[in-house]
């Protein structure tokens, strides 16, 4: 692997490892509020992509410090601090004040290090713009980016909302301001060739984004996604297709890409397919052999 991980790249750049957790500020989404859509992303669970983040009825304060308990609990040695991942909905989806406020009681907590936002390309107007800068002058801040794919025949199935030069302008006008921007990839959404995974992949490389998020395509309850499994309209890559995909994933990202995920955990309560993906020991094992 020629890339660096997100581990090896943080170490590099903060001496030790740092943990996230994964905040939920009780924003929501246009592809949830009517100003998109009601229904969400096809494959969007009912927290927003958000199914391990902490209570959104708790102060950011707190979900912080419940999160370092649950982190330290694992671990064996105290870590060298935090990532404050606003994870659940759409994170900049809100009143830049909103934003700010919830921003801001993050940046202050002294064992955060880093301020990790995901949002959509299309939730990032001039003010919001604005105010990332400023919290990027305090601590570095980090931009999740969701775009799945670069197909537009996909994007409009999976109900994304906006078109790919929406994407290109995002990561220009957060670039620009030197804020770090993640790309979020599905791997094995229905009707995509290998080919067109691989498309998507490549074009992330050369978008000028950061990193990258690789992501298995998960079936969860209450999505219409599980309706169309269930009715099987399409079927979910195995383990060996998908290893063999992330390895060929690796050979076409530049070498200064970072790593940041090359699977995903699905909410075992609610996950369908593929089963295989619950075993997070055997798909890492596997990635590893893959990847030798």
């Amino acid at each position: 692997m020629r890339q660096k991980t997100v581990n090896e790249y943080i170490k590099g750049k903060f001496g030790g490892k740092l943990y996230k957790i994964a905040l939920n500020a009780g924003f929501t989404c246009p592809n949830r509020d009517g100003s998109l859509g009601n229904r969400g992303c096809i494959f969007c669970s009912g927290s927003g992509s958000g199914d391990f983040s902490e209570d959104s009825g708790l102060s950011i304060t707190e979900q912080l410090e419940l999160g370092k308990r649950k982190v330290e609990s694992k671990m064996s040695r105290n870590p060298g601090g935090y990532i404050a991942y606003f994870q659940a909905f759409t994170n900049t989806y809100a009143p830049v004040e909103k934003l700010k406020s919830v921003y801001m009681e993050a940046v202050k907590h002294p064992e955060v290090r880093i301020v990790s936002i995901a949002t959509r390309p299309d939730c990032l107007g001039d003010d919001v713009l604005d105010l990332l800068s400023e919290i990027n002058r305090i601590k570095p801040v980090w931009v999740e980016l969701g775009l799945q794919t670069i197909h537009e025949k996909t994007s409009e199935y999976i109900r994304r909302g906006y078109p790919l030069k929406v994407y290109d302008k995002a990561v220009r006008n957060l670039r620009v301001r030197g804020i770090e921007v993640i790309t979020h990839v599905i791997l094995g959404l229905p009707y995509e060739s290998r080919e067109e995974m691989l498309e998507t992949v490549k074009y992330v490389g050369m978008s000028g984004a950061d990193g990258i998020k690789l992501q298995l395509l998960h079936v969860l309850k209450g999505t219409d996604l599980a309706e169309e499994y269930l009715n099987g309209k399409f079927r979910c890559l195995t383990l060996e297709e998908y290893a063999e995909l992330i390895r060929d994933a690796l050979e076409v990202l530049p070498e200064n890409i970072i790593i940041h995920r090359m699977t995903g955990d699905g909410d075992k309560k609610i996950l369908i397919a593929p089963e295989w993906s619950g075993d997070k020991k055997r798909v890492l094992n596997t990635l590893k052999e893959y990847l030798k």
